[in-house]
């Protein structure tokens, strides 16, 4: 935190963290909402309705919902409408990807971050924030997997026709290769990182075998000669077996078949060399690795756009688009309040100091009061001629 403020200039308080693990669950339901108006037009605060509904459904015991994602809506048995908003019709249904998580996991990590002293604005799915901020919206309609390789977990997110479809969460990540490297080279743990992440390589083919790399030894022992083909070997077989599990939750999703964007990666994981190759190769499927740059500022410096950053960046685009939303909302709510009174004093300072429609609605009220002064001037003014008479 202290570093992000120093970097930044900004005094951090209120943050959005992601989640992941192997608790992490996603089902499809299906929600319904009777309207009682037929002539009037479906709003947002009606999706948000039904959308609220959702987080009342009964989960098993320790379960908590993280994300109720509406797919595609149907209105009067009009289905495969993707924003009903401005649609008329009584009865509103949609197809929803939820997604839970285990409370005491959930609780553990807000506990983590107000004993750092600050609030938790907002809880995401990895995957979903780290999609944020690597994938265009070509690749969502086309159909595309995005897998996120960390040090716990690697994530899938599958997209197809601009909707997310498919979650899960691997249990097996970077940290689990460091663990491999360093019994099968009988090395520190802090050694077994550095050789995975310098010379680490996901095909053991494209290593030579008189490349060697010489590791110091403890106090008063010799150092250790390790090759970097047998290093990469170690790191292809566990490369492998996590590849098989992400093609397995492909297969298990049934749009194998209708993604055309392929497979993405991203994340620590997938700086790794030869991660592309191995991942086409096993897969089949066409290959590209995920840069974070697509949303940021060119004067940001470079080493922060790395894949390994991607889901921190997600997070804050996650973070700023929930602010401009209620943004918006607030301003809308604002302009459709009669009661002027009603509202609160901070409310109304915000909402006179934002845009055009309050900059006219100033100019309105300035008139209005020069109006009632001259009223009041007028009233007075006659007033007194009557006492002056009588």
């Amino acid at each position: 935190m202290e570093e992000a403020e120093r970097e930044s200039g900004v005094n951090i308080r209120l943050v959005n963290v992601g989640i992941a693990g192997q608790h992490i669950k996603s089902l499809q339901h299906r929600g319904i909402r009777t309207r009682r108006i037929m002539d009037e037009e479906i709003t947002r605060v009606d999706i948000d309705a039904l959308v609220e509904d959702m987080y009342k459904l009964v989960m098993l015991p320790g379960e908590e919902i993280i994300h109720a994602l509406p797919q595609e809506f149907t209105v009067d048995s009009e289905s495969g409408i993707k924003d009903p908003v401005g649609m008329c019709g009584v009865r509103m249904e949609a197809n929803f990807h939820i997604i839970t998580g285990q409370i005491t996991a959930i609780k553990n990590i807000y506990k983590c971050v107000t004993k750092a002293g600050l609030t938790v604005d907002a809880l995401t799915l990895e995957p979903l924030a780290s999609a944020a901020a690597v994938l265009s919206e070509e690749e969502k309609e086309a159909g595309v997997v995005l897998v996120d390789i960390g040090g716990g977990t690697t994530d899938i997110a599958i997209f197809q026709d601009g909707i997310i479809r498919h979650t899960a969460v691997i249990p097996f990540g970077g940290n689990i290769i460091t663990e491999d490297i360093k019994h099968g080279c009988t090395i520190m743990r802090n050694q077994a990182e550095l050789l995975k992440v310098k010379f680490g390589s996901a095909l053991a083919t494209e290593n030579k075998d008189n490349e060697i790399v010489c590791i110091p030894g403890l106090k008063g022992r010799d150092a250790k000669e390790i090759s970097l083909r047998n290093l990469a070997h170690i790191i292809e077989a566990r490369m492998e077996e996590i590849i098989e599990h992400v093609h397995y939750e492909i297969r298990n999703s049934g749009y194998e078949k209708q993604l055309i964007g392929g497979i993405v990666l991203t994340g620590g994981g997938s700086q790794l060399k030869h991660m592309k190759q191995l991942v086409e190769y096993i897969t089949g499927m066409d290959c590209r690795i995920g840069y974070p740059n697509e949303h940021v500022s060119k004067s940001v410096d470079d080493n922060l756009l790395i894949p390994a950053m991607s889901t921190g960046v997600g997070l804050v685009i996650n973070g700023l688009e929930k602010y401009s939303v209620s943004m918006q909302s607030e301003s809308v709510h604002a302009e459709q309040t009669p009661d002027k009174k009603a509202s609160s004093p901070l409310r109304e300072k915000h909402r006179d100091n934002r845009g055009p429609a309050s900059f006219l609605n100033r100019i309105k009220e300035f008139f209005d009061a020069e109006k009632r002064n001259s009223s009041e001037i007028n009233q007075t003014f006659s007033l007194s001629c009557t006492t002056m008479k009588g």
